[in-house]
């Protein structure tokens, strides 16, 4: 009897890679429920980045791409726009995103690049060591801020509502590993919202208790303190 995961899943490739207690895990698997229920497998090139989603690039039973660091975005928009009728889903932590990657993050945005986006944030660089990364809160203590991020009158990025201020036709929001089932709604219409021929965007906050030295309950009460400084929601 098949367990519980999309049928888009390889779930006897081999088991998952990241680390315990992840929240990545529960993003890719509704993202895969997503697909199944839009029927759309053998539509969807899913591009993953360097980091920790490159975990990803062998879950899915689908065509997929994994890319350089902070270029999934322009190789997907490439892959779009010489197949239009695929249904492209770019993958992405906020340091690929957020920091190599904001130039494309822009450009996408403002040219209203009918793909889908979807940016895993949990405010450090993950695979590397847990750095600081454009979505560090201030005072947030990382491997490259030891005494705490010091943000000098700054803030976190906050990449939907940049895309946001540059894009008043995408779907943007963001959602969050707590509430799953907000989560998934958030996947299914941005999915749709590139079907119409827009841009699409949606940042998912997400933990990561290796790199913040947290067991569950902590993990869950940071992420809860996350979203003070990154509101969950659309983004009107």
């Amino acid at each position: 009897m098949r367990p519980n995961f999309p049928q888009c899943y390889k779930i006897d490739s081999k088991p998952s890679k990241f680390c315990p207690g992840c929240s990545q895990t529960l993003i890719l698997k509704n993202l895969g429920f997503v697909i199944d229920e839009l029927k759309i497998a053998s539509k969807v090139v899913y591009g993953c980045d360097i980091g920790c989603m490159l975990l990803s690039w062998d879950f899915f039973d689908l065509n997929t791409v994994q890319t350089h660091h902070g270029r999934t975005g322009p190789t997907m928009v490439g892959l779009k726009y010489a197949a239009p009728e695929r249904i492209v889903i770019a993958y992405m932590g906020d340091g690929g995103a957020y920091a190599i990657g904001a130039q494309h993050l822009v450009a996408s945005s403002m040219r209203n690049d009918p793909i889908t986006m979807i940016i895993c944030n949990n405010t450090v660089y993950a695979m590397t060591g847990g750095q600081e990364a454009p979505t560090t809160l201030c005072n947030e203590i990382t491997t490259s801020t030891i005494r705490g991020r010091v943000c000098n009158g700054s803030r976190p990025l906050l990449g939907p509502e940049l895309v946001r201020s540059l894009n008043k036709k995408a779907y943007v929001a963001r959602g969050t590993t707590l509430n799953i089932s907000q989560m998934k709604n958030f996947i299914k219409r941005a999915i749709l919202h590139q079907k119409k021929g827009n841009f699409s965007f949606l940042e998912i906050l997400s933990g990561c208790p290796i790199n913040w030295k947290t067991d569950a309950r902590e993990t869950r009460e940071f992420l809860k303190e996350i979203e003070k400084t990154f509101p969950t929601g659309e983004i009107p």
